[in-house]
């Protein structure tokens, strides 16, 4: 028997990286359920975080070293800790069914948005990438959080905001430690 192939890849095989990079920013459900079930998808999901976090430091780069350095460390972190506080909140306090490798792989793919944040560079477009990055990450999240953790939206928009508030938490207090200026402070 053969094997129908759709571009490069059998019907029902994984997604090139390149497609599910795309695909999930373009918050396809499937890629998210794609990436949530192959456990060989984390070291994808840890190229999407590096490649967002690379992209955030460029962005940063006319605010100087610190602000790099708080850009990346912020950015890679950020998925770690936010993967957790996910897991913690979806799984064992809202009873959504998944593992922290699970929602990992997922909120990795989410962070595809993030490439963008290298056109912070350009002279007067730094606050609304930043803020159109943020909410399209957001959104994304929430879509991976909720084919993760097998949720209504409801559910996941509620882990998704609880866990993005510890992750600008955690933003903050890498840029006030390395002496940066704070977002909200003159």
């Amino acid at each position: 028997m053969s094997t129908v192939r759709h571009r490069d890849r059998p019907i029902g095989g994984p997604r090139p990286f390149g497609e599910r990079l795309i695909g999930a920013a373009a918050l396809d459900v499937s890629v998210y359920e794609e990436v949530e079930a192959d456990e060989r998808a984390t070291a994808q999901a840890a190229l999407v975080v590096a490649l967002a976090a690379v992209a955030a430091a460029i962005g940063a780069s006319q605010a100087g070293p610190t602000e790099v350095l708080a850009r990346l460390l912020t950015q890679l972190l950020g998925w770690l800790v936010w993967s957790g506080i996910t897991y913690l909140i979806g799984d064992k306090l809202l009873g959504g069914k998944a593992t922290y490798g699970e929602l990992q792989r997922t909120i990795g793919f989410a962070q595809g948005p993030g490439l963008l944040s290298a056109l912070r560079a350009v002279p007067g477009l730094s606050t609304p990438i930043e803020v159109m990055v943020a909410l399209w990450k957001l959104i994304a999240a929430i879509v991976a959080i909720r084919q993760a953790l097998d949720f209504s939206t409801g559910r996941a928009l509620l882990t998704a905001v609880l866990g993005f508030a510890a992750y600008v938490g955690l933003a903050l207090a890498i840029t006030f430690l390395a002496g940066g200026p704070l977002p909200f402070a003159s």
